[in-house]
């Protein structure tokens, strides 16, 4: 596991302390050395370019080539030349001078427009069957109208606003070396402003920070004050009380009630009609698609599809004619409030404790280089009634993963049933459930698509390049980390950092200093051996982030390993291997079955893109990379040949995405095209490591097939869940690979299993219990399951 790093010799012998753990500042990394580029050629790679199959117009209208010309900003970095006063003693009050220059918009009385909505007024009168206010006085239905508005929103308080952005601008910049924003995507979003359509931004959730962080950006760049759709589970009154006066918007604990309940139908009639108010009103309004930080449970946020559906459902009532959807995403070298013990935390936070954090974090930051880097990525803005008239053409049909792979699992079918997997981790709330059948399905598909193209728009941050290679035991880290970053650039990613190489290495190791040792060695040599135990936890945590960027390729590798896990012996040399034909039909399949037993969550695909097409992208992704070879065999057409047999029988071409039709040429022909796997020399190493990006979570599968045997059920899914990890975290301690003890892997795997048909929810007087499944009640069908899993691991 030893990792080395050359140093300067003349710089080793003002050291003393040889081979023992040292410091990165007396190491040499100051040297001048070849700079790295976030680019490649003249322009920097954009990302978050809005799907062309579901909003063709938005893709054409709200993007230009010369915004890529434009360069970023820092946001935090506010001086004297930031305000309209020159002189020493503004230089000292810069900050308070800005905030006070900041343009606040003056709201009206949003509470008497909520008041006179059409659905609050006929609860009013009584006129709604079942609601709190059919055979009572309407001024008690008033006051409770009231109560339940005053705990979801408060009027801005300009002065609040502004004592508040200069206390975060003061601390930001304590915390941050830098928060960066492209000038070119704000330049999208304010043409997407002036087109009049309400702003909706819909962002991931990386830290508690993101509340804060977000609207303080936006804010900055005159958007005006942000309403941010904030979680109370993770806010103690008090703290709500100050976010709603900040423009925090709260969901009141009656919407979430059964639908036929009087005081839930209320709720949320008082909660559509702020919605309603703030898309007329033109505010902006932010919205988290995913889990709070810590949150054990699917990626998807069930309150951020909730916000989502109450927009979604005032834009096809025509209280508005469009909205605007901009995906956002906040890249972080390392998330500040990122737990170290990898437990999950959900107490609600307070003010005194977030007071005591804030305090805490600046001591630990005051005189010392590990500030981290902050990049804020704007996806290109579409226009979600577009999406809502092309989005429905796209559905097909759908089974569950016990149809689609259990039969296989078990040997009793090889035939991959042609349709898509349905799987919705993500229970719906009340605020949901209230729409239609089809426009849940709508508000569902509308999420993972924004968050696809939020996750894709993310910047890799030197600390997950840094993370996947000292996981996977790379010797050369300097060489490694350029070689990675231009990879990274080749697929079209963009990276959030730039200069000298050893600087790099210096600013990132100091981050991770946590989590790994320091050694100094004989000749200058420098040896970065990761820590055991919860640090490659936080490693493997890490390095998840540069899985978007080559999830294709890991997917086709770990396919490939599949296929050849039957034929060769996962021992065998890398010329074996090669040996081996591998038709195109079968990879196909081999790729769909991982695609199936891989979460939704992990994969993030885009719901109007069929699995077949998502496969031929997976084996284009491998021919590009240079890991297979196309293999003409005897007697079948060769590949370079063009031209098409039976064209008086055939289509000369065929719609993007169809796979599946009976006349596809690829999937008909007896033997389809063949590929080996390329000889060349660095072809070995890079397959190794695309299946090992993929492998904690298949290790973290085939262990949770393994503790089938040790018959922990019946159990609640909290309890079996916890003896999960807790096996999970012995077979680390025995066999050193600790990336597989995470809890969110854990989870993983018992949705999955449920999905799959292994265990099964009971009802029971105590809870739902999960059972073994009487299909996996055998343990030849368990043993079934681990090879299945296992097949696509590379050891």
């Amino acid at each position: 596991m030893e990792t080395m790093l050359k140093s300067n010799p003349q710089m080793q012998q003002r050291n003393n302390h040889s081979g023992q753990e040292t410091s990165l500042w007396s190491s040499g990394f100051g040297m001048k050395m070849e700079a790295i580029t976030p680019f490649l050629g003249k322009y920097r790679p954009f990302m978050g370019r809005c799907c062309q199959t579901c909003t063709p117009k938005s893709w054409e209208s709200l993007f230009h080539r010369s915004i890529m010309d434009l360069g970023f900003c820092n946001v935090i970095l506010v001086k004297e030349e930031n305000t309209r006063f020159r002189g020493w003693l503004v230089r000292r009050l810069c900050y308070f001078l800005w905030s006070l220059e900041q343009h606040i918009p003056t709201s009206s009385d949003a509470s008497q427009m909520i008041m006179e909505n059409t659905g609050v007024q006929n609860i009013l009168l009584g006129k709604v069957p079942g609601a709190a206010g059919e055979g009572q006085a309407p001024d008690l239905v008033k006051k409770e109208v009231q109560r339940i508005l005053g705990h979801i929103q408060t009027t801005p308080r300009p002065f609040l606003l502004r004592l508040f952005s200069w206390a975060l601008l003061w601390f930001l910049n304590r915390l941050f070396l830098n928060v960066q924003l492209h000038k070119g995507q704000m330049k999208m979003v304010h043409k997407a402003a002036q087109e009049g359509s309400p702003l909706v931004f819909l962002s991931t959730h990386k830290s508690l920070l993101d509340g804060f962080l977000l609207p303080f950006v936006l804010f900055s760049q005159g958007l005006g004050v942000l309403r941010v759709a904030l979680d109370s589970r993770t806010c103690s009154p008090a703290l709500r009380a100050l976010l709603r006066k900040l423009g925090g918007l709260f969901l009141p604990p009656e919407a979430n009630l059964s639908l036929d309940s009087s005081e839930g139908i209320l709720a949320r009639a008082v909660v559509r009609a702020t919605v309603e108010q703030l898309l007329t009103s033109g505010q902006p309004l932010l919205i988290f698609l995913e889990e709070a930080p810590g949150y054990p449970g699917p990626r998807l946020s069930a309150l951020g599809q909730a916000w989502l559906g109450l927009v979604v459902q005032a834009v096809q009532a025509g209280i508005v004619p469009d909205a605007t959807l901009v995906p956002v995403a906040t890249a972080y070298d390392l998330v500040p409030d990122a737990p170290c013990n990898m437990t999950h935390d959900l107490a609600p936070l307070g003010l005194w404790t977030g007071a005591l954090a804030i305090f805490r974090r600046l001591c630990n930051c005051w005189g010392c280089n590990r500030r981290v880097c902050v990049r804020v990525h704007l996806a290109q803005p579409f226009s979600l009634q577009e999406y809502t008239i092309n989005a429905r053409s796209c559905w097909g049909s759908r089974q569950t993963l016990e149809h689609l792979l259990q039969p296989i699992v078990l040997g009793e079918c090889s035939v991959v049933p042609d349709t898509e997997k349905e799987q919705e981790w993500t229970p719906p709330t009340s605020l949901l459930l209230a729409l239609k059948e089809e426009d849940q399905l709508l508000v569902r598909r509308l999420s993972r698509h924004v968050l696809s193209a939020s996750v894709a728009s993310s910047a890799v941050m030197s600390t997950a390049i840094m993370a996947t290679l000292l996981l996977l035991k790379h010797q050369k880290l300097l060489g490694e980390f350029s070689w990675l970053t231009e990879e990274t650039l080749l697929r079209g990613f963009d990276v959030g950092f730039s200069g000298q190489l050893r600087c790099l290495a210096q600013h990132t190791l100091s981050l991770l200093r946590a989590h790994v040792v320091l050694l100094r060695v004989h000749q200058g040599d420098l040896v970065v051996v990761p820590r055991p135990g919860p640090g490659l936890t936080h490693l493997a945590r890490l390095s998840m982030e540069l899985l978007p960027t080559f999830l294709s390729e890991a997917v086709g590798a770990c396919a490939v390993r599949g296929l050849l896990a039957g034929r060769v012996p996962p021992e065998g040399p890398w010329e074996l291997q090669g040996i081996e034909l591998l038709s195109q039909n079968e990879l196909y399949r081999q790729i769909l079955l991982l695609l199936h037993l891989l979460p939704q969550d992990l994969l993030l695909p885009q719901p109007c893109q069929s699995s077949y097409c998502y496969c031929q992208e997976v084996l284009d992704r491998l021919i590009q990379c240079g890991l297979l070879v196309a293999e003409e065999t005897p007697g079948s057409r060769p590949a370079c040949d063009t031209g098409r047999q039976h064209l008086s029988a055939k289509l000369l071409w065929k719609p993007s995405g169809d796979f599946t039709d009976s006349e596809s040429d690829d999937f008909e022909e007896p033997g389809g095209r063949c590929f080996r796997l390329s000889q060349q020399s660095r072809c070995p190493d890079f397959f190794l490591f695309l299946c090992r990006l993929l492998s904690p979570i298949l290790k973290a599968f085939a262990q949770a097939a393994t503790f089938l045997h040790l018959g922990q059920l019946p159990d609640s899914e909290v309890g079996y869940s916890e003896k999960l990890l807790q096996f999970l975290q012995a077979c680390a301690q025995e066999e050193g690979i600790f990336e597989c003890a995470d809890p969110n892997l854990a989870i993983s795997a018992i949705w999955t299993f449920k999905d799959l048909g292994v265990l099964q929810q009971i009802p029971s007087p105590t809870g739902p219990q999960l059972h073994l499944s009487p299909t996996f009640a055998s343990r030849d069908n368990q043993d079934k399951l681990e090879q299945f899993i296992r097949q696509f691991i590379c050891s």
